[in-house]
């Protein structure tokens, strides 16, 4: 019987052990991944941080996207990119997104781009801007007549209110001629929830806020005061 007492209480200091082992591993192996997570999401936070010009940008908000975009989105992390030149950002829709320089595939899968020959933001032209329907810009069908835009730059944020939403056939381009005081045209492709290349394009505009806009009708052509206006990709 001494004996015997003797090899239970060994046998339950080796069965505390191993448990004590056990659950070790096991927080041991929680507190790794989530460093290892942290260090993940350090790294693209960085990457966001770079590609918006040192300009706070939160995550995007997947939720509106389709499955493609958001893995051309992810795959896009991975590429290099010239600092943003400012952050769109819609508070309706709490849009917050970089501004990239032009509007080739890659660009528009990691934010939204400047379209060429366009006013460059900060400045008292029409800054046009295209993205995705099926990412960044899906939120544009819920934005309404009034609704305010921002547009931060290094030098600051400048606020605009929409004041005509329109849709158009990709060739014309008379939305990005200069308006009557200073203006932000979204162009992203339209219907929305469309199977293969959208053959309209939605245009969402707004004027700098507190100013009564009268709208040109010169530049009809789609000349700007910053050069001639590119036509930009199909935005899908």
């Amino acid at each position: 019987m001494h004996w015997s007492h003797k090899l239970e209480r060994l046998l339950l200091i080796i069965g505390l052990l191993m448990l004590g082992i056990y659950v070790g591993a096991r927080i041991d192996g929680i507190v790794l991944s989530r460093a290892e997570l942290q260090r993940f999401e350090g790294q693209r936070s960085a990457v966001r941080e770079e590609a918006s010009g040192g300009l706070v940008v939160k995550a995007p908000d997947f939720s509106l996207w389709s499955e493609k975009r958001v893995k051309d989105y992810q795959e896009s992390l991975a590429a290099h990119f010239s600092p943003a030149v400012a952050v769109l950002r819609i508070p309706k829709i709490h849009l917050e997104v970089p501004v990239l320089e032009g509007t080739d595939d890659l660009s528009l899968n990691r934010g939204v781009g400047l379209i060429a020959g366009t006013t460059r933001p900060g400045g008292e032209g029409n800054i046009g801007i295209a993205g995705h329907r099926d990412g960044f810009f899906r939120g544009l069908k819920n934005i309404a007549m009034g609704d305010t835009v921002e547009i931060e730059t290094m030098e600051g944020t400048s606020t605009y209110m929409i004041d005509r939403i329109v849709i158009v056939p990709p060739s014309d381009v008379s939305v990005l001629a200069p308006r009557s005081r200073a203006s932000v045209t979204l162009v992203t492709c339209y219907p929305f929830y469309f199977v293969g290349s959208a053959p309209q394009r939605y245009i969402v505009q707004a004027s700098a806020a507190g100013a009564k806009l009268k709208d040109s009708s010169a530049n009809k052509n789609g000349d700007s005061e910053s050069g001639r206006i590119q036509q930009p990709k199909s935005t899908q």
